[in-house]
């Protein structure tokens, strides 16, 4: 389960903010993962408690926000929303898109508490 790891690196990140700011605990945790990331939510939250523990981090509460797949198009230029097995532009059709968003995995924000 490489979610475990992934999670491992969050927390270590996680940490460095949390001494960077001089804060005693974290109470929220979002991060924003794509359906192309190669990062399960379901498998993250559930590793979630094991990489926390006896951290900063250990009562905090992980927040997923799902991200959607987006595609710019190289043939008319727009941007459109896309399915993991199928990168077509839902304006003109064509194939040659560069992906925009869905493939991320991204800690969007942290609530701190403040030492003392």
């Amino acid at each position: 389960m490489h979610e475990l790891s992934v999670c491992l690196s969050l927390i270590e990140e996680v940490k460095r903010v949390a001494r960077e700011n001089n804060a005693g605990s974290v109470t929220r945790i979002i991060v924003k993962i794509g359906p192309l990331s190669g990062v399960e939510p379901d498998l993250l939250r559930n590793a979630y408690p094991i990489a926390a523990a006896g951290t900063v981090a250990e009562n905090a509460e992980l927040e997923i926000e799902l991200a959607e797949i987006v595609v710019s198009c190289s043939q008319c230029g727009k941007e459109s929303d896309a399915a993991a097995n199928r990168l077509l532009c839902a304006h003109c059709g064509d194939f040659r898109t560069n992906l925009v968003s869905g493939d991320e995995m991204v800690l969007q924000s942290l609530e701190l508490d403040d030492i003392g």
